[in-house]
């Protein structure tokens, strides 16, 4: 099987990949990838609790590196510290890295520039497939996402803490793409065909900075066992 590296944010798009690679039993992945902003100690965008990643990456069973940026990270120091990791991985046989992106082109040649320089390509499993159909998937294969941060200039911010459902999709206006792909909402997995054991937190504080409204997750000391559920 090709040796592949995985962009992991632990929202709703970064499963549902990571499902349709497992499942195509065509890829090995030698490891998660995920940034963290070292001054937080949290997932960098969605604001997650490094804690909790790591915690996924267990009930995945899947060894995870963690590249720490400072907060309000330039490009090229992003880049620059990405390319350490990626050099590492390229070196272990790795030439591809996995994104769950599903239409931003802008984003997408951003990734696939950047692995260029290195010979490296990206691979997008949901790429092309529709917002609302993908979210849809992702409820009926039984995964459980909870919303923590939601963009205040296009959602109401009651709608932070929900989980995603069918409720949840109804709730949102028409200009909100159904997938959040455009940044509307961000997501954390808890649960779901991909997971040995559900991810267990408890709310924290809610925070508003800039027009971001964030749900803080706590972590639990303990991960229940499905089979104890």
């Amino acid at each position: 099987m090709e040796k592949v590296l995985f962009a992991w944010s632990g929202g709703k798009d970064s499963a549902l990949a990571l499902y349709e690679i497992q499942r195509s039993q065509r890829y090995e992945i030698l490891s998660l990838l995920t940034t963290i902003t070292e001054d937080y100690d949290r997932v960098s965008l969605h604001g997650v609790r490094r804690t909790l990643v790591e915690q996924q990456a267990k009930s995945l069973g899947l060894p995870i590196q963690e590249v720490f940026i400072p907060k309000d990270c330039s490009n090229k120091e992003y880049e620059f510290r990405m390319k350490e990791t990626l050099i590492k991985f390229k070196q272990a046989g790795v030439s591809r890295v996995v994104f769950g992106d599903i239409f931003l082109e802008e984003v997408r040649k951003y990734r696939e520039d950047n692995l260029s320089k290195l010979e490296m390509t990206g691979l997008f499993p949901i790429w092309g497939r529709d917002s609302a159909e993908l979210t849809r998937s992702f409820i009926a294969l039984g995964f459980q996402a909870i919303i923590i941060c939601i963009d205040t200039k296009v959602l109401d911010k009651k709608l932070v803490g929900r989980i995603i459902d069918e409720s949840f999709l109804a709730q949102l206006p028409p200009n909100v793409d159904p997938g959040g792909e455009n940044g509307e909402f961000h997501s954390f997995v808890f649960d779901g065909p991909i997971f040995r054991e559900r991810i267990a937190y408890k709310p924290g504080e809610q925070v508003l900075r800039d027009s971001f409204y964030f749900y803080d997750l706590l972590p639990t000391e303990e991960i229940k066992s499905k089979r104890e559920a």
